[in-house]
């Protein structure tokens, strides 16, 4: 999986998680019925936002889902999945972008696509990638040569900028391609009017997805000496850091001018989730929950914090705290832990590593590292949520039940 809207299930709550996974489930399964096992490759958390929005803006969103059979990501469950022009729309957009980026990384010659055997392969998959997700798009009235277009204009853009050159200059194709699916979302949701402001919002959104892109590979590409914009263009991480604010700003303004039945889900992950997401990737919030970042409160999961802050002093882990290593507890001092057990081999770890995968045990829980079998928290329970416990129940966005993080939004829905 890869996008930068990725939201943490505490904060979504039991009504939006299980419609999020409704979707990302919709779009893996409408890439596979469409084109393959093999496309399921290109199943993305951001792509999915596509099939969100047209089914907010759908009058009977009910009749968008299907029952699906049990699948090994879900722990072998059955789920009501997304389905329909919105999936298949997010499926053709997923594969076009997908190919583009693949040929972005043979072109960088980026790990083994180096190797000229792999890279040719890679170009076939891409070419094909690109002919199926253009016939899905066709299928569903949307011209995947906006995209295309957009794609090709990339490198061209990125070979004339240097130092002085508009950071915005350099983002322009990539707010085209989204701001174009974006706004068939309100043609495929027979609502138009809903096309303009749709469209702003796809614009920002590629512009954050661009920005962010840049500002998480800033050191990896300088240390690879690849091509980033902030680098090339002279940009400081507090001017991508304002344009990134403003994006933000703009997609909340964009989102209460459309006309939405049911725009919860949407509204969580463009306002609240894409807001988590800017900090993530500037490392302006760390975790919410006790033992990752700061102390939490009572009442709370946690509090948000710098990178880097220290616990609070005093508490419980505080150096003679009751809970510090080694420190003094009930009956006295703890007893010293278990015995590291041995290491698994190779092919020992890769089975309990596919058992795990199977059973969604590598996402939904606290899992025993395959290979080394210390404890590792999942990426969900590793995540910055913040004080998800702590979440007004006045949203209509949260479906009036305090889901959703709408806590301290700053906006009027």
């Amino acid at each position: 999986m890869f996008g930068i809207v990725r939201p943490c299930k505490h904060r979504l709550g039991e009504r939006l998680g299980a419609a999020w996974m409704a979707h990302l489930c919709g779009l893996c399964l409408a890439l596979r019925r469409d084109h393959g096992q093999f496309a399921r490759l290109v199943t993305n958390y951001d792509g999915l936002l596509v099939s969100v929005l047209t089914e907010a803006q759908s009058e009977r969103a009910e009749e968008g889902r299907r029952r699906a059979g049990p699948c090994p990501l879900r722990g072998m469950r059955g789920a009501s999945v997304a389905r329909g022009e919105g999936a298949r729309l997010a499926a053709a957009v997923s594969l076009v972008l997908a190919a583009a980026k693949m040929r972005d990384h043979v072109l960088d010659g980026d790990g083994l696509l180096a190797r000229k055997p792999i890279a040719v392969a890679a170009r076939r998959v891409a070419a094909n990638w690109d002919k199926v997700g253009q016939r899905t798009g066709t299928a569903v009235g949307f011209d995947t040569a906006l995209l295309l277009d957009a794609v090709d204009r990339q490198p061209g853009i990125e070979a004339l900028a240097g130092p002085g050159t508009p950071l915005l200059t350099v983002t322009e194709p990539t707010e085209t391609a989204t701001a174009a699916a974006f706004a068939h979302t309100a043609v495929l949701a027979g609502r138009p009017h809903n096309a303009a402001p749709l469209a702003e919002a796809g614009r920002l959104f590629g512009r954050l997805a661009h920005l962010l892109d840049a500002v998480e590979d800033r050191d990896t590409d300088a240390a690879t000496g690849a091509w980033n914009p902030l680098t090339a263009t002279g940009t400081d991480l507090t001017e991508a850091r304002r344009l990134a604010d403003d994006a933000l700003h703009g997609i909340r303004l964009a989102l209460r001018e459309a006309d939405f039945t049911d725009g919860g889900l949407a509204h969580v992950l463009l306002a609240h989730e894409l807001r988590n997401s800017v900090d993530r990737a500037f490392g302006s919030r760390s975790c919410g929950h006790p033992g990752a970042g700061d102390e939490a409160a009572p009442g709370t999961h946690g509090t948000l914090s710098g990178p880097g802050a220290a616990r609070t002093p005093g508490g419980p882990h505080a150096p003679n705290g009751p809970h510090a290593p080694g420190g003094p507890g009930p009956g006295g001092p703890f007893p010293p832990g278990p015995p590291r057990r041995d290491r698994r081999g190779m092919l020992a770890g890769c089975l309990v590593w596919a058992g795990l995968a199977c059973t969604c045990q590598l996402c939904c829980g606290e899992y025993e590292d395959p290979w080394s079998r210390e404890r590792r928290p999942s990426p969900c329970g590793n995540c910055d949520c913040g004080s998800c416990g702590d979440c007004c129940d006045c949203c209509s966005c949260c479906g009036g039940d305090g889901e959703g993080g709408c806590c301290d939004c700053g906006c009027d829905c």
